[in-house]
């Protein structure tokens, strides 16, 4: 009986391994996907909730952006209009889609709107950037 015991014992400590790793054998359990980290946060302003870059400035949408594909802002625009640009090998997370310009960059967009930051804003938080034109707006997660 003795035996019988200690030779379960080791088939049931030998299959342990694979049993808890959920698969069998040596091979490495399959790669976590990478988190993908959403290039804008939302901030809450007397005004109400608003979304900013990771630094923490104001994001704005230009009204004329509606497909969805592209910017309408584009040449002498992007030098008053500064587009949230997007590395070569973003992927869309969460709202935030990524957009082709066209220079050939990349931008994001939130829900399908382009989105830009103002050098007319100096500081984080600063929202001056529509004060001079009607068609643009702050970017807020409605």
């Amino acid at each position: 009986m003795f035996r019988f015991l200690v030779m379960a014992a080791a088939i049931a400590l030998s299959t342990g391994h694979a049993l808890a790793n959920g698969h069998g054998g040596d091979a490495p359990p399959p790669p976590k996907p990478e988190a993908t980290t959403a290039p804008a946060k939302v901030v809450l302003t007397k005004q109400g909730p608003k979304l900013v870059d990771l630094k923490g400035m104001t994001l704005y949408y230009y009204e004329r952006d509606t497909t969805g594909k592209t910017s309408n802002c584009n040449g002498k625009c992007t030098e008053s209009w500064v587009p949230l640009a997007a590395t070569a090998d973003a992927r869309a997370v969460g709202d935030f889609t990524v957009i082709n310009c066209n220079d050939g960059s990349k931008m994001w967009a939130y829900r399908y709107r382009p989105l830009y930051t103002s050098p007319a804003d100096k500081a984080p938080g600063d929202a001056n950037g529509n004060a001079t034109t009607l068609q643009w707006r702050i970017a807020r997660p409605e």
